[in-house]
């Protein structure tokens, strides 16, 4: 080429000297920009920490699939102690199990019960090392955004949901979202009772893949509520709202054997056979939590299924059905509730705004909790009377009888003695194994009906 250009007619030399740097100065340009958009692709997918520098976050995924929810967790309270500092000075890091894989992901937190902006200046998604570990699987860490940002503050009361990062998420694998603080930002946004242990360090440690330096385990998630996925496995999500029975309070720590994980693993092995849709399970339960009275402070703790279930349920990423477990407190937390209507009547508020988003509803009978010290002969009339409703077609769309899979044939007042943990209100692992076993998956598909 520089040789036809240099016989060309009427090109003097000086001519021909500057068209030759100025045709060189553009390959130059373009061949350099080139090497930049390959790298800055290609190491999107790569951890280069070991190389001392920040870990890429490709806010713009590339991969195609469906947004859907891999783990929730309700917002259930202000953390004791942290009234004041929070977690200032601490790098926090949640341990969560994913319900679906993913090409790319993003998580929700939560300042809802903060009573000052909480200012989040470092914030990190990888995939564990092994289960049930503070350290990260080689080449998955990646740093959070926010619009852009690697801060984010969020104020008293309000949530921010991270820009999506390209990270491939195993379906079943732990996932660990870390968040670091700088500043007092009391009291921590929290949900106890999670059944898994997360890690905290001191410092800055954000970053940090091995691990070594979260020496401190706790049985909370703290400020995260979601984990969302870009899914090429599921098309939409099954969200459940429940009590501790969905909370999983007696399950094993770290095994993941709610019956919301079993019925997840159910979902996933017969996806697309029959009449089983492709649903991801997201877990709303709060233990304590009932229909209709929540608990005090501003905002309440434990919030009423009916306050929470706008943002619980509905905000719930791609919701394609909705699954209610609750009523028992309602029974055993109120002496003077000898109306089983009232009971009913707030199940079926609850399945009116699911409804109003078109959204079907199988709901759960009540189980037995004779033996519980909060057992009388009126409460289990009240039990009785609700699930004789459920079980009528009069408050969900479709039924699912925990009640009759798990009660003591001999005794039904009293929970099987295998399924039980051994407090008679609380099932075993067998028994959340036993609720996710009776249900039947293809009662989760299709839209409300016009009229229940």
């Amino acid at each position: 080429m520089t040789k036809r250009h240099a016989g060309g007619a009427g090109v003097s030399p000086v001519r021909h000297g500057a068209l030759l740097a100025s045709i060189i100065a553009v390959v130059l340009v373009l061949s350099a920009a080139i090497y930049v958009g390959v790298s800055a692709d290609e190491g999107s997918d790569q951890n280069n920490l070991a190389a001392g520098r920040a870990p890429h976050n490709s806010a713009a995924p590339a991969s195609t699939g469906t947004w859907v929810g891999a783990w929730s967790a309700s917002p259930v309270g202000a953390e004791p102690g942290t009234e004041t500092n929070g977690m200032t000075g601490r790098s926090v890091r949640n341990v969560v199990h994913a319900a679906a894989g993913g090409t790319s992901a993003r998580v929700t937190l939560s300042n809802l019960y903060g009573q000052q902006p909480l200012s989040i200046t470092h914030a990190t998604i990888a995939v564990a090392a092994t289960v049930n570990d503070a350290a990260a699987a080689a080449d998955t860490m990646r740093r959070l955004t926010f619009g852009g940002s690697t801060s984010v503050i969020i104020p008293a009361g309000q949530q921010a949901l991270s820009d999506a990062v390209r990270v491939r998420i195993p379906h079943g694998s732990d996932v660990l979202v870390t968040t670091y603080s700088p500043i007092q930002s009391g009291p921590v946004t929290y949900h106890p009772h999670a059944r898994q242990i997360s890690y905290v360090a001191e410092g800055d440690r954000t970053e940090d893949v091995t691990g070594t330096a979260y020496t401190e385990q706790s049985e909370y998630w703290r400020y995260l509520t979601a984990l969302d996925v870009l899914s090429d496995e599921a098309a939409g999500t099954v969200v459940v709202l429940g009590d501790s029975l969905t909370d999983g309070i007696t399950s094993t720590v770290g095994a993941n054997h709610r019956w919301t994980d079993v019925l997840s693993d159910r979902l996933r092995a017969a996806a697309g056979s029959g009449d089983t849709p492709r649903y991801s399970v997201v877990n709303q339960g709060i233990s304590g939590n009932q229909i209709l009275a929540a608990g005090l402070g501003r905002p309440a703790d434990n919030p009423s299924g009916l306050a929470r279930f706008g943002r619980d349920v509905l905000d719930r990423t791609n919701v394609k059905a909705v699954v209610i477990d609750l009523g028992v407190n309602d029974i055993l937390r109120n002496p003077s509730q000898v109306d089983p209507a009232t009971i009913t009547d707030g199940l079926r508020r609850l399945v009116g705004q699911a409804h109003a988003r078109g959204l079907r509803v199988v709901g759960a009978t009540l189980m037995p909790f004779q033996g519980h010290r909060g057992y009388t002969g009126a409460r289990e009339a009240v039990r009785q009377a609700v699930n004789a409703e459920i079980r009528a077609g009069k408050v969900y769309d479709a039924v699912v009888d925990f009640d009759a899979a798990l009660r003591d044939p001999y005794d039904p007042r009293r929970l099987r003695a295998d399924y039980d943990s051994g407090d008679h209100l609380h099932p075993s692992d067998k028994g959340y194994a036993r609720m996710a076993g009776v249900f039947d998956l293809g009662e989760l598909k299709g839209s409300a009906p016009a009229e229940l």
